[in-house]
């Protein structure tokens, strides 16, 4: 009865122990032959037999078996293991070896092709790489072309010479090396399909941050010479030689004098080649604001129209204004250019209250101070004088700071209609002349108006159609009564 709670216990999967072990090198060169061993205590028990690399099955045997890379490349670098099922009495078990990790390393470089002249008019062409000093026994064969055109084929040595060179010798020059079984061969591939890219992408860079330009080439072998330049002002920027197809040239802080036109350009001795250009822009973000409030006299009075005008002395367009009072949101504007944007506001005595502005340009908003406005009432341009309250009595208007009087001429209950209403009063009741409110004017006190010819829904006196005053006197000024509003108190 206790047999089988042990064997449910033994068929646990994955199971890494000592029972199943790896052989393999660490260490290898491209063209060797490495084999990958796994084996067991008991290896007639093995069932089936799987080889991973880094993670993933490259075969599966039915017995013990290894397995064999026959001709090692560098994309054969990785983590190996093995994975074995085999029979424990009535069950099958899974065991699992430790993972070893293999580096296949180039055997030689690819080949750099150089031309040098010597005597007269004669060139050495050489065909250069190098061995690892535990295989510089290794045998290499050298083959010459130039177009299409096979000029040595696995020569023994990296150079030859052409005695005397003439235009017939034009012509695009490459090599090859490869060892006595070909099984690992490479080409002096000269450089082509550079571009230059930036990190950040898109050429779009933030004003103080790093910039980095970064040079690559689609194809090409051997140490490659980097160079950076600025296209729009000529100059050097730098350079850099590696046994890379990319490289990396960092501005630690850009400003606005680094806007411009970049290209790289790259050489590994068989050609320069230049990338295109990218244009860099460096982007500030938006400082603090200033908001400015303009209004047409020396104060905000009720019915004015306010200009709230918000501008960030820095910061890159288009910059997005937003205007505010206390934290109500009035409405925004956009400046694709400097000088700020403005928001206008028409003034009633509810506009009393803390106004601030925002830049954003997208690096980050900016607030500004908030400034306090007080709105006040407007001067009256209308009155009655001498009537028991405000709302009745001689009216008088005002014009340029002085006070005259309206003639009784066509005098009616629309016109005292817009005066009542002008005024703040109640509803229309009267229109007594203007000699009941005692004194009269003196006789140089001016008459403004002859005729008003209101329609009874205007909301100034002003704003009615008038008569310019050409014959009257203060014995016919006009005068109104309004129904009063009485202060209530609580």
């Amino acid at each position: 009865m206790l047999l089988w709670p042990l064997l449910l216990l033994l068929t646990a999967a994955g199971v890494q122990s000592d029972w199943l072990s790896i052989d393999m090198p660490s260490y290898a060169y491209e063209g060797d032959e490495v084999v990958v061993k796994c084996s067991g205590e008991r290896n007639n028990r093995i069932s089936t037999l799987t080889y991973y690399k880094d993670g993933s099955p490259l075969a599966t045997y039915h017995n013990l078996s290894s397995y064999t890379i026959s001709n090692a490349r560098p994309s054969d670098s990785g983590s190996y293991s093995c994975e074995a099922v085999r029979k424990f009495f009535f069950v099958y078990k899974t065991e699992k070896t430790r993972s070893v990790w293999l580096t296949v390393q180039d055997l030689f470089p690819p080949p750099t092709l150089t031309i040098r002249p010597i005597e007269g008019s004669s060139v050495t062409v050489s065909c250069d790489t190098w061995l690892p000093w535990n295989r510089s026994d290794t045998q290499l064969h050298y083959s010459f072309f130039r177009d299409d055109h096979t000029l040595i084929s696995n020569g023994s040595s990296s150079e030859f010479q052409i005695p005397a060179i003439g235009k017939g010798d034009s012509g695009y020059y490459w090599c090859e090396v490869a060892t006595t079984s070909h099984s690992v061969s490479k080409q002096g591939v000269p450089v082509s399909g550079v571009l230059l890219e930036t990190q950040p992408q898109g050429g779009q860079a933030l004003a103080g941050e790093p910039l980095v330009l970064v040079c690559s080439v689609a194809e090409g072998t051997g140490d490659i010479a980097f160079s950076w330049h600025r296209e729009d002002t000529g100059e050097h920027l730098g350079r850099k030689r590696q046994r890379s197809q990319r490289a990396e040239l960092e501005i630690p802080a850009v400003g606005e004098s680094h806007m411009g036109r970049y290209y790289c350009t790259a050489d590994n001795g068989h050609g320069l080649a230049r990338s295109g250009a990218l244009n860099v822009t460096v982007r500030a973000p938006a400082s603090r604001p200033v908001l400015t409030l303009r209004v047409p006299g020396t104060r905000a009075v009720v019915g004015d129209v306010m200009e709230l005008h918000c501008e960030a002395q820095r910061g890159s367009p288009p910059i997005l204004y937003r205007f505010y009072y206390d934290d109500v949101f009035l409405g925004s504007r956009s400046a694709t250019s400097g000088g700020g944007a403005s928001f206008k506001l028409f003034l009633t005595a509810e506009h009393s209250r803390n106004y601030s502005c925002e830049a954003d340009n997208g690096l980050g908003a900016q607030l500004s101070e908030a400034i306090t406005l007080s709105v006040t009432e407007p001067p009256p341009k209308i009155r009655l004088i001498n009537g028991p309250h405000r709302c009745e009595g001689l009216v008088q208007v005002e014009r340029e700071g002085h006070w005259g009087t309206v003639c009784d001429d066509g005098w009616d209950m629309k016109d005292v209609a817009v005066v009542c209403r002008e005024l703040g009063c109640g509803a229309a009741k009267h229109t007594p002349p203007g000699k009941l409110y005692p004194p009269l004017p003196e006789e140089d006190q001016p008459i403004f108006i002859q005729v008003a010819l209101c329609n009874g829904t205007e909301n100034t006196l002003a704003e009615c159609e008038q008569v310019e005053m050409f014959d009257c006197e203060h014995s016919e000024d006009a005068g109104a009564v309004c129904e009063a509003f009485l202060p209530h108190f609580t």
